[in-house]
């Protein structure tokens, strides 16, 4: 695919990826995230609680709970439990992947990490590039 091309797809899907992050019930922050593979969204994910748990993501003072999912583990344990792969994939998340979230990308064989808003950490993103994934930052073209 021409380059063109790809950055059409780049942005669209992240609009998609904010969209989606509109289903998050956390009040500080709400992240969107969807897994693309030859052209077709595979998987999906928001930050939230777990399954079973109240979709409350912070205590009375504004702070995240400890088991709250990013969208990313969402969206990859999501791909997991279906009959579809991560290989080769493109992850598109609203907000930069953390240090946790990036160790999953890596295993998961996720080659192309295509994200939003910078998060205050970069380590995550540093980390991705060091593993060989190719990440781009896309904020400009969404609205």
């Amino acid at each position: 695919m021409n380059e063109a091309k790809q950055h059409q797809f780049d942005v669209r899907y992240m609009r998609m990826a904010r969209v989606w992050a509109g289903n998050s019930y956390c009040r500080r922050r709400q992240v969107g995230a969807l897994m693309v593979k030859n052209q077709m969204i595979i998987s999906d994910g928001f930050n939230g609680t777990p399954s079973g748990f109240d979709n409350n993501c912070e205590d009375e003072n504004n702070t995240s709970f400890p088991y709250v999912l990013h969208a990313e583990a969402n969206a990859i344990t999501k791909v997991a439990r279906s009959n579809n792969s991560a290989d080769g994939a493109t992850l598109y998340v609203t907000s930069s992947p953390c240090m946790e979230c990036s160790k999953l990308i890596i295993q998961s064989g996720i080659k192309r990490v295509v994200y939003g808003d910078a998060y205050r950490l970069q380590d995550g993103v540093e980390l991705l590039r060091k593993a060989g994934i190719e990440v781009i930052q896309l904020k400009d073209d969404l609205d």
